[in-house]
């Protein structure tokens, strides 16, 4: 599997606490954003790294 990058924008309170949790948790901030990207559910049921075309609403 190929890594990319993402970048983010969260404000220093919510990246103190990913720093936080993953201290207390022993997992880099990587590790647990895949967790919690693992965990999120898809109405598909499809867990593919190719994205679905979304239909703008109008």
């Amino acid at each position: 599997m190929k890594n990319k990058a993402l970048n983010l924008r969260i404000s220093e309170r919510r990246l103190n606490k990913l720093r936080l949790y993953s201290a207390q948790n022993d997992k880099t901030m990587t590790h647990v954003i895949e967790d919690f990207i693992d965990s999120l559910e898809v109405k598909n049921g499809d867990s593919s790294s190719t994205p679905r075309p979304v239909k703008p609403t109008v």
